[in-house]
């Protein structure tokens, strides 16, 4: 009993530091900013610059702005951008393309907090991105062809606070502080419970058996046999209790900051099981498309795996 008592002090201490002293004051400096762009209406002039350049990809004007949601705030800051284009009428096949490209480009709650134990952003973003287009590009035109593409009626309007003055600066950066903050205190208790999954496994050897038995697999990718751990976190966990892992790894040594990058296109994204339930809960129509995004989206992931393995 005193053992399992030490496990849960100690994934539970390490849950709560992650998030208040990590992922808190990069998603308070990350929001504020991409709140204040909101307000400037910034990023509206930039989605309709490159709405015509992203359309023959199968992404519509609103697509453009989930893909810079995910990559920027979080990976549920779409989901208000999917329900939007849910209600809207948007094509399914367009939906279907847009949800691939979330499911596959990282997502910056996880992005920017690994940047201070050393992921290379620019990189991963850049990688991230890449790779997106072209799963959104083979769903519309290949998984996606046999869904519905009727004409789109004009999309609505994103609604975006205003910094017009002083006061109202102050109010897009107190939301966006409350916002960080909800993420932040959301993300303890999968912390703590994906830390304390973890460090059991390990005290009763499951996870040595794991990692002796797909080692081959993963020297294969170039990957350490202790990647298992966090491949396993965060397919199932999702994508923050993988960074917890992740952290723990990193200050053991059991893998090095370079392997980490190395295999940051396989970690770093939403499609997992927790990202899927969450992105798919946007409406019925998201929902009706996850096959096609799905397949989309582990194409888009093989393509990350493989420069990320070239690069690093």
């Amino acid at each position: 009993m005193e053992e399992i008592a030490a496990l849960i002090l100690k994934s539970g201490r390490a849950g709560v530091e992650l998030a208040l002293f990590v992922l808190l004051p990069v998603m308070v400096v990350m929001l504020t900013l991409m709140r204040l762009l909101e307000a400037e209406n910034i990023l509206d002039r930039i989605v309709n610059w490159i709405t015509p350049i992203f359309r023959p990809l199968g992404i519509p004007g609103l697509g453009i702005f989930a893909l810079i949601q995910t990559l920027f705030v979080s990976f549920a800051a779409p989901l208000a951008t999917l329900a939007m284009m849910d209600k809207s009428g948007t094509s399914r096949r367009h939906i279907a393309a847009t949800l691939a490209m979330v499911f596959t480009v990282a997502q910056a709650n996880v992005t920017f907090p690994m940047a201070t134990l050393g992921l290379h952003v620019g990189t991963t973003i850049l990688v991230s991105l890449i790779a997106g287009l072209l799963s959104a590009t083979v769903t519309y035109h290949v998984f996606a062809r046999h869904l519905p593409n009727e004409s789109e009626p004009p999309e609505p309007a994103l609604n975006h606070p205003q910094a017009a003055n002083v006061k109202g600066v102050l109010h897009v950066i107190n939301r966006a502080g409350r916002e960080a903050f909800e993420i932040a205190i959301a993300s303890i208790p999968m912390l703590i419970l994906a830390l304390l999954l973890v460090n059991s496994l390990q005290a009763i050897g499951i996870m040595g058996w794991l990692e002796t038995l797909l080692a081959p697999v993963f020297a294969w990718f170039n990957y350490p046999s202790a990647s298992v751990l966090l491949i396993i976190t965060k397919y199932i966990a999702g994508g923050t209790a993988m960074m917890g892992v992740s952290a723990d790894a990193l200050q053991h040594g059991t893998i090095t900051i370079v392997e980490f990058n190395r295999m940051a296109g396989l970690l770093i994204s939403p499609f997992d099981v927790a990202g899927v339930a969450i992105l798919i809960s946007a409406g019925p129509h998201v929902a009706s498309v996850l096959k096609p995004a799905a397949y989309g989206a582990i194409v888009g992931t093989l393509i990350k795996m493989i420069l990320h393995g070239l690069l690093f």
